[in-house]
């Protein structure tokens, strides 16, 4: 069985920069949920940019990236069928992406443009059976109250949440999520986090989720993949990442990854505020 990410020999360097990835090769299996640790600098979002094809390697280099079996680039070269390939990639990144003018609803419906007719794309126009399959993923990640606000009105977590809804509406089988708690505050870490779970083991899809913390890749990721300066330096078991093993991979830049032990206790804590509330079916159409 093809793997759901394959990397081999990736490499890139930056003209201003040394080089921010040198050769890595892993696999990620269909339906894991990884961790992507590393202090910054250490290539994370470079690496999550390159798996979903929106930049190149290095030309001229032997790098290669499947998806799901489907190449997203070869040699430096982004594959020329890349907007299907795409479509089944799911992104969470650390600022939402979400358009601050448009609604909320409209935002989650953005997730299925790539299932849509190109006149239906350019106009905005979308059914009543896509407007309620918008309004159950916004349901599902509690914010369904929000339905018709503009975006700019939602606090940091509900932008979050609304971000991980557009990717539920988007169907992806893999998604890459770009230190999408980082800006969080404890309460919004832990129920982002938790929906990326249930993603992961009720959806069945593949997550490989960067992370600053050390404690929330324990909570939430059997595997953790470290990188530093460009190189994986680990590659195995979240639970052998040991304070001690961190600091002899990453010398004083582990205290970055440790540091946020206080913060990320909080996150244990029960729920002040449930995901699922239940809610009477807004008018959506």
């Amino acid at each position: 069985m093809k793997a759901a990410i394959s990397v081999k020999e990736l490499t890139k360097s930056y003209k201003t920069s040394s080089v921010a990835l040198n050769a890595i090769s892993f696999e990620i299996q269909s339906g894991e949920m990884v961790a992507l640790i590393g202090a910054s600098g250490s290539g994370k979002s470079t690496l999550l940019r390159l798996i979903s094809g929106l930049m190149p390697a290095n030309s001229g280099t032997t790098s290669i990236i499947e998806v799901n079996g489907q190449s997203i680039q070869k040699n430096g070269r982004i594959a020329a069928d890349i907007r299907s390939s795409r479509a089944q990639i799911g992104l969470v990144f650390q600022q939402f992406n979400l358009v601050n003018r448009l609604t909320v609803l409209t935002n989650v419906l953005a997730g299925m443009l790539h299932r849509l007719p190109l006149y239906r794309t350019l106009f905005g126009i979308f059914k009543n059976e896509e407007k309620k399959l918008a309004y159950e993923a916004l349901k599902r990640v509690g914010i369904a109250q929000c339905v018709h606000q503009r975006a700019s009105t939602l606090s940091g977590g509900q932008q979050q949440r609304a971000a991980i809804a557009r990717t539920m509406v988007q169907k992806a089988k893999v998604v890459l999520a770009d230190e999408p708690i980082a800006s969080l505050d404890p309460e919004s870490s832990r129920m982002v986090m938790e929906l990326l779970s249930e993603m992961n083991q009720k959806d069945g899809c593949t997550i490989l989720v960067s992370l600053h913390q050390i404690q929330v890749a324990m909570k939430y990721c059997k595997r953790t993949i470290a990188l530093s300066h460009g190189d994986i330096v680990y590659d195995g078991p979240t639970e052998s990442l040991t304070p001690r093993l961190l600091r002899e991979l990453y010398g004083v830049d582990a205290e970055e990854l440790l540091r946020e032990e206080q913060v990320n206790a909080e996150m244990s804590t029960p729920a002040t505020t449930a995901l699922h509330q239940p809610l009477h079916l807004a008018n959506v159409y």
